[in-house]
């Protein structure tokens, strides 16, 4: 696709490829809606794909940001779609998917994170509905748990072979940027035999900390890590995004005093890829999957 490209729109906008600087404008405009992006975000994101993060103009004002990171040539995930207040309304959402984000795609399954108030939209233009993603919120605090380990004591090639399953394309490059990203905690769980049984890192935002990725092979496994984190940044608030399928997560959520905060609906444009929901505690970010 050639690039810049200009939408069909009143007033046109058009949508160019951002660099590595400019990446911080789409952050901060995720943080002015309040999405609380994490401080190391620009960085680690860009390294999912530098090629993936846009910027919409009108008059060579920026006035929005969206992104398509691909991971390899059979999956992609669209996010950080934000538009400035005054140009909401007209239909630039609908152009920008139909003329840029499913043909930027092309033959890969696009994966999104909506609100649930788009749903309907979404599933117009052809996106599967696969699932809700609930975020909770609590405070940190109380005694960590014995049976952890640090992250950084863990080969990077054991959690990124531990990880594989939970997601539908290669992401090895953005998962070591994001597990390393400064002041972030992480822990590990093993079996007896020493093979990983589950990890989860958290990340220091505006606001607070994301717990996410939360994989665990078992629910006794997942609340070990997930105490582990919440017992590191005490009275810290937290926030856990956890997909609305798995019962345990949303437990082991309510079962701390987190209160459910927002939420999403999780929908792909060609196929529902197959997923261990059942393991998955707490999503890595809602902007890139």
């Amino acid at each position: 696709m050639d690039l810049p490209l200009t939408l069909s729109t009143d007033p046109p906008v058009t949508v160019r490829q951002m660099d590595r600087d400019e990446l911080g404008i789409a952050i901060d405009l995720a943080g002015d809606e309040g999405w609380n992006p994490g401080l190391y975000d620009a960085e680690t994101f860009w390294e999912a794909d530098p090629g993936g993060f846009f910027a919409l103009e009108h008059d060579g004002r920026v006035i929005g940001t969206v992104s398509v990171v691909r991971y390899g040539d059979g999956f992609a995930f669209g996010g950080l779609y934000v538009l400035r207040p005054e140009y909401r309304g007209r239909g630039i959402g609908y152009a920008l998917q139909q003329e840029f984000t499913l043909p930027f795609a092309g033959s890969r399954n696009l994966g999104i994170d909506g609100v649930f108030g788009m749903q309907s939209r979404y599933a117009a233009a052809g996106f599967l509905f696969a699932h809700r993603n609930i975020r909770f919120e609590g405070n940190g605090g109380g005694a960590a748990p014995a049976g952890v380990t640090p992250l950084e004591e863990v080969p990077f090639e054991a959690v990124a072979e531990y990880d594989r399953p939970f997601f539908p394309g290669p992401r090895e490059a953005f998962l070591r940027a994001f597990l390393a990203q400064p002041d972030a905690i992480g822990y590990a769980a093993a079996t007896a035999g020493g093979d990983l049984a589950g990890y989860g890192l958290a990340r220091p935002c505006r606001s607070g900390y994301k717990i996410g990725p939360l994989f665990a092979d078992t629910p006794a496994v997942a609340e070990r890590l997930f105490r582990a984190l919440y017992a590191a940044v005490p009275g810290e608030p937290l926030f856990l995004d956890v997909p609305g399928p798995n019962a345990d997560a949303v437990a082991l959520a309510e079962r701390h005093g987190m209160r459910e905060v927002f939420g999403t609906v999780r929908m792909y444009s060609r196929s529902i890829p197959s997923l261990p929901l059942d393991r998955t505690y707490g999503i890595t970010t809602f902007e890139l999957g």
